[in-house]
C-alpha cells in the first residue's frame, strides 16, 4: 500500500480484515425521519455536499492503520468507515445495475472495491462477516431474521438505508457518486510489527479524535505486554485479543442499553472494591506503571470479560425472565446500581437473589433521580459495597442500608427519605420519569387483590406517552368538563401527576384535545383509565379536588412501594 492513495488503490488486489478483537461496526442509522447526525447520514451528506461543491481536490476520506500479516492487511483503525464504504457501494452497485449494465470501467471499479470473481475485498468481524456477505454483497438473504448481534442490525439498517437513498437517484447522480469515492484520497500506514501499529494507533488517537477508553485501555495492555512481558508474550497477547473479542460479542449484544466505557468504570470499581473510583484512565496508568503490570494487565482483563459477559446476561436474559430486573432496567441512570449487580452475578448469587437486590436497589437509584440533590450517594453506600465480597455474599446489609435511608432525618443522610422524595413528587417531573411513576402505579392497581399475578412489563406498553387528562390548551368548545383555567389551575394543577396518565402513543394521538366526556369514553385499557373514568360522576368536572385526590393517593403509593 501506498502512504497516500485513492480509496480504490487501497483496496484494489488486497484482502483487508477487521480481527474480532477489534469493535464491530457501531455507525448508527436514522430510524425515523426526525433523526439527524447519525453517523451513516452524515457519511452521504458529506458526499453530496462534496458534489455540490464542484472542488477541484478530491474528496479526503482520511488516514488508515493497518497491520499487514500473512499478505491480509489487519485493519488497526478506521475499520467505521471501511465498513460504510463498502456497505454503500455495494447499495450504489445494486442500483446503478437496475438502471443498465455495468460498463467495463465500472466493472473494474467493483472488482477492486467490492469482489473480484470468489475475493470479497473487505471482511469485518468473524461473527458478522457472513451477514456482511450474504446481505450486503451477495444479497442471497433479503429478511431481518436471525441478526444476533447489535452490529449485525446495524449492517442491515445502514444497507436499506443506502439503498432507499438511492432509490430515485437518476444514473448521472450515481455514477458521480461512485468517481468521488473510488478517486478519494486517503493515507495509509501500513506495519508488520503488532506493537508499532498499537503505538502508533496511541500516537494518532492522543491527537485526534479520542476513541474509547475501552479502545484505549485495549491498546495500553496489548503495547505494555510487547514492552515488558518475556518468556510468554505472544501467549498473553492471543489472550487479551481473546478477551476482548469475547468483550465485542458482549458489547454488540447488549447494543444501546449501556456505554462500554461505563462498564470500563463499574469494572474498575468492582476490581478495586470501592465506588469512589472515578477515573478509570488514571487508575490504569498508575498500575501499568507499577511492578507489577503485566499480573495486572491479566487479572483485569479477565474481569472486563467477565463484566460484559455477567451484563450481557442481565440485559438480554434474565431482564426477560425476572420482573425486578426488567424493573429497574426501566429505570434509566442505573449506573450505583451496576456494581453491586455485578459483584452479585460474580458470587453466584441466585437470579431470585439478584432480583430482590436489584428491587431494592432501584428504590435508591429512583429517590436519586427524582429528588435530585448535588449530594452524592457512593460515599454513603461504599461501606456495604465494601463489605459484599467473595466471603460474605450476603446482600441483606445493601437493603438494610438502603431502608434506613428512607427513613433517616439525620443531615448526612436525610436527601432521599420520604419526606423529600413526598417534596419531589407535588409537582411537575419529567416526563420519562413521570411514566416510570404512572407505570409503577399500574402495576399495583393491577396487583390489588390477586395473587400470583403476572404484572404488565413496561415494555408491553406500546410507544407509551405521557397524557394531560385536563390539557394544557383548554379546548375552545364548551362546556368541556374540566375545571376553570384559572390561574391557580394552571399553575398547580396541570402539570402533576393528579393530571397525567400513561397512554399508547396511538391512544394519545386520537384523544387530542377534546371534551372530558368523549375523552373518558377511551380510557378502557388499563386499571388507571377505568380508575380515572371512575371518578367524575355523570357530567361531573374533571375537578382540582380530583387531581389532587389522585395525585395524593399515587404519591402514598410510590412511597410505599419504592
Amino acid at each position: 500500500m501506498e502512504a497516500s492513495t485513492t480509496i480504490r488503490k487501497m483496496m484494489a488486489g488486497n484482502k483487508i480484515i477487521v480481527p474480532s478483537y477489534q469493535r464491530a461496526y457501531s455507525w448508527e442509522t436514522p430510524v425515523e425521519k426526525t433523526d439527524r447526525n447519525t453517523q451513516t447520514d452524515v457519511f452521504l451528506s458529506d458526499l453530496e455536499e462534496y458534489s455540490k461543491s464542484n472542488a477541484k481536490n478530491p474528496y479526503y476520506f482520511g488516514h488508515f492503520l493497518f497491520e499487514e500479516r500473512n499478505e491480509k492487511f489487519q485493519v488497526i483503525d478506521g475499520q467505521q468507515r471501511l465498513t460504510t464504504i463498502v456497505i454503500f457501494l455495494s447499495a450504489l452497485f445494486t442500483k446503478l445495475k437496475t438502471i443498465r449494465n455495468l460498463n467495463e470501467g465500472e466493472e473494474e471499479l467493483y472488482e477492486d472495491m467490492v469482489r473480484r470473481r470468489g475475493t470479497i475485498r473487505f471482511s469485518t468481524v468473524d461473527y458478522d462477516n457472513q451477514l456482511l456477505k450474504d446481505y450486503v454483497i451477495e444479497q442471497t438473504k433479503t429478511d431481518h431474521n436471525g441478526l444476533d448481534t447489535e452490529s449485525a442490525r446495524r449492517i442491515v439498517r445502514a444497507f436499506d438505508f443506502y439503498k432507499k437513498k438511492l432509490l430515485d437517484k437518476p444514473e448521472e447522480y450515481l455514477t458521480r457518486m461512485l468517481s468521488i469515492v473510488s478517486e478519494s484520497n486517503c493515507t495509509t500506514h501500513p506495519v508488520q510489527d503488532e506493537s508499532e501499529a498499537i503505538q502508533m494507533f496511541i500516537f494518532q488517537n492522543n491527537r485526534g479524535k479520542q476513541p474509547s477508553n475501552l479502545e484505549i485501555v485495549k491498546a495500553q495492555f496489548m503495547y505494555n505486554v510487547h514492552l515488558h512481558s518475556k518468556d510468554n508474550r505472544d501467549e498473553l497477547i492471543e489472550e487479551i485479543k481473546n478477551r476482548f473479542e469475547k468483550i465485542y460479542k458482549s458489547i454488540s449484544s447488549i447494543g444501546y442499553r449501556i456505554n462500554e466505557d461505563d462498564v470500563l468504570l463499574y469494572t474498575l470499581r468492582v476490581h478495586f472494591n470501592s465506588l469512589l473510583e472515578t477515573n478509570a484512565l488514571d487508575k490504569i496508568d498508575k498500575a501499568l506503571s507499577g511492578q507489577n503490570s503485566i499480573d495486572f494487565i491479566k487479572s483485569f482483563t479477565r474481569s472486563l470479560s467477565v463484566s460484559f459477559e455477567h451484563l450481557s446476561v442481565f440485559f438480554v436474559h434474565h431482564e426477560h425472565e425476572n420482573f425486578a430486573i426488567h424493573s429497574l432496567i426501566t429505570l434509566w441512570g442505573i449506573a450505583i446500581a451496576l456494581p453491586f449487580i455485578l459483584k452479585a452475578y460474580r458470587y453466584g448469587l441466585s437470579i431470585s437473589e439478584i432480583g430482590t437486590l436489584c428491587s431494592s436497589l432501584e428504590n435508591l437509584v429512583f429517590r436519586q433521580r427524582l429528588i435530585g440533590t448535588r449530594a452524592e450517594i457512593p460515599s454513603r453506600i461504599n461501606d456495604v459495597f465494601e463489605k459484599f465480597t467473595e466471603n460474605y455474599k450476603d446482600i441483606s446489609p445493601i437493603i438494610a442500608r438502603i431502608e434506613s435511608m428512607k427513613t433517616r432525618s439525620d443531615w448526612w443522610w436525610a436527601y432521599w427519605n420520604n419526606e423529600k422524595l413526598k417534596e419531589a413528587l407535588q409537582g411537575g417531573i419529567n416526563h420519562s420519569v413521570a411514566k416510570y411513576i404512572l407505570w409503577k402505579y399500574e402495576v399495583y392497581l393491577e396487583q390489588q387483590g390477586k395473587s400470583g399475578y403476572c404484572p404488565t412489563r413496561f415494555d408491553k406498553i406500546i410507544s407509551p406517552e405521557l397524557e394531560h387528562i385536563a390539557p394544557t390548551t383548554e379546548p375552545e368548545i364548551k362546556p368541556h368538563g374540566y375545571d376553570n383555567y384559572d390561574e391557580e389551575f394552571r399553575n398547580q394543577y396541570l402539570n402533576c401527576l393528579g393530571n397525567y396518565l400513561l397512554l399508547s402513543k396511538s391512544h394519545n394521538c386520537a384523544v387530542g384535545n377534546i371534551s372530558l366526556s368523549r375523552k373518558l369514553a377511551t380510557y378502557d385499557h388499563n386499571k388507571q383509565q377505568r380508575e380515572v373514568r371512575n371518578l367524575v360522576s355523570e357530567n361531573g368536572l374533571w375537578s382540582k379536588e380530583i387531581i389532587k385526590s389522585r395525585k395524593d393517593k399515587i404519591i402514598n403509593v410510590i412511597i410505599e412501594i419504592c
